[in-house]
This record gives structure tokens, C-alpha cells and sequence, in this order.
């Protein structure tokens, strides 16, 4: 089982590195971006070091393609590994999706069909993935934008049963839970109950975008009332977990995303004293 972390954290973004190594900042842990740091030497391996003797650093990736037919690139998780043994991370996680087929990369996170093939080869890859590691995982919910007509069972049902087949962990994305409740029409409510909630160690909270008639997960905003309304309503279902605020793009001031952070804080707290 994949220990607890209950702190509240931020994505480490290029934009803040000074005051990370300049300041004492309120943050509980940082999380970067895996495959930013996997090359050796160079100034953000520098960095990174830095940060890490302050701060918990948690590691996420956007590569490790779980859902690929194919397998998961053993030269990839070879990196990864040693990243892991040097930073020794709170938590290593990437998506419930595919980036990779036959040595193309699409650098995009793409939707998987919840079927039983699908899920055998999620739960293949994951397996492998945390023996080469050395440690279990977490997978993030994705936001998706078309479903397939095949889907045998809900995303959040087959959340649960990699989550079950694996041992792996979950990062529940919360915003990601909205805007594809959204963009499919589904409770996103029902999403929220039904995730293992034994499993889940990491949040993340962010904005998103209207574009025509879906919504997609830009990361570019502050987190909405909405989004504020299912981690609130999460919350109480949940043991420790760890909180992030995550921004990737219009990247602001340290000092707003900070605030968010605070806004989590007060939510969390409202909701221990309302479940006592």
C-alpha cells in the first residue's frame, strides 16, 4: 500500500524557480514533471536537486503510455528509475491513456476504450512499470473528449479495477472529472463516489476552457467554483491525500497560485470539522 501524504502542494514551473531556491516557501511538497528532469546533468537536474533537499517532490509524467498495445518502452522506465532512486519521490504517477504506438510518440494523452482487452493491457504495463521501478504507482483519471460506442464499463469502474488488479494507487484529477462529465454527459458526482476511495493519494485541482461545444482541460485559469464544489464533496470520502494546484500555461505570480493553495487549505478544514 502506497503510503499517505496529507500536505498541499504546487506544480514546479520553470517561471518560479527563483523563488524556490531564494525563499522559504508555504508548501507542503512540489511535484515536476518527470520527463523534464530524465537527462542527465544540465541546469534543471541542478534545480531539481536544490528543491528537492526543501521540499517532498512528487514525480509526474505524461509519457509512460499505460494504454499502448505494444508494452511500455523498457529504456523509458529505465530512466525513470534512476530519476526515482535520486530523488526519492512522495509519489511517481502518469495517465490512464496511450501516447505511443509501434516508436511514434503523439505527445498527447489519448482516450482508451473501456473494455476488458483494454484493460488487461493497462494492468500488463502497470505491473511492469512498477517492478521496473521498484515501488507502486499512481494513475490519474484523464479528461477526454470522445467515448467510445464499445465501452463495456464506466471510466471510474475501470479505475477501480486497475487499482484492484495492480495495487497501484490513484491521483484523482478533480477537474478532469468535470470536464468530462461535461463533455459525456455523466454525473460527475457518481464518478466521485464510485472511485476506490482507499486508493486515492494525490489530488489535482485546475482550470479549464470552453472551446465551442466541449470543454478542455487547459490548465490555464484559476480553479473554478465548480471544480472547488467536487473537491469539496470529495473530500469526506477520502483518507489523507496529498493536494496540488496545477498550472501549465498563463502561468501567474507565485503569490496567486499560493492563494489557491490557501483556498484548499480552508476546504479541507471546513470539511474535517463538518465530517467530526
Amino acid at each position: 500500500m502506497i503510503p499517505s501524504f496529507a500536505g498541499f502542494g504546487l506544480g514546479l514551473r520553470k517561471q518560479h524557480y527563483p523563488d524556490f531556491l531564494e525563499h522559504r516557501i508555504g508548501v507542503d511538497f512540489v511535484e515536476v514533471i518527470s520527463e523534464n528532469f530524465m537527462i542527465d546533468g544540465g541546469r534543471p537536474k541542478r534545480i531539481l536537486r536544490e528543491v528537492r533537499e526543501r521540499y517532498p517532490v512528487a514525480l509526474h509524467g505524461v509519457s509512460m503510455s499505460v494504454g499502448s498495445a505494444d508494452g511500455v518502452d523498457r529504456a523509458y522506465l529505465a530512466r525513470l528509475r534512476a530519476l526515482v532512486d535520486e530523488v526519492e519521490p512522495l509519489f511517481v504517477s502518469d495517465h490512464l491513456c496511450w501516447t505511443r504506438f509501434g516508436g511514434f510518440s503523439s505527445h498527447d494523452l489519448l482516450p482508451l476504450p473501456y473494455t476488458q482487452e483494454a484493460l488487461d493491457i493497462v494492468c500488463a504495463n502497470v505491473a511492469i512499470a512498477q517492478d521496473a521501478l521498484g515501488r507502486a504507482m499512481l494513475i490519474e483519471n484523464p479528461s477526454s473528449y470522445v467515448a467510445f460506442e464499445d465501452d463495456m464499463m464506466t471510466e471510474w469502474a475501470f479505475l477501480d479495477a486497475v487499482c484492484a488488479r495492480t495495487s497501484c494507487g490513484l491521483l484523482l484529477d478533480v477537474n478532469n472529472v468535470f470536464v468530462s462529465a461535461t463533455n459525456h454527459g455523466f454525473d460527475p458526482i457518481a464518478y466521485l463516489d464510485g472511485v476506490p476511495h482507499d486508493r486515492v493519494r494525490q489530488i489535482h485541482l485546475a482550470g479549464h476552457s470552453q472551446r465551442d461545444t466541449m470543454l478542455i482541460d487547459t490548465h490555464d485559469s484559476p480553479v473554478p467554483a465548480s471544480v472547488w464544489d467536487l473537491y469539496a464533496h470529495a473530500l469526506p470520502r477520502l483518507g489523507p491525500v496529498a493536494t496540488m494546484i496545477e498550472r501549465d500555461d498563463a502561468i501567474p505570480p507565485l503569490h496567486e497560485l499560493l492563494a489557491e493553495l490557501d483556498q484548499a487549505r480552508a476546504i479541507n478544514a471546513q470539511t474535517t470539522r463538518l465530517a467530526a
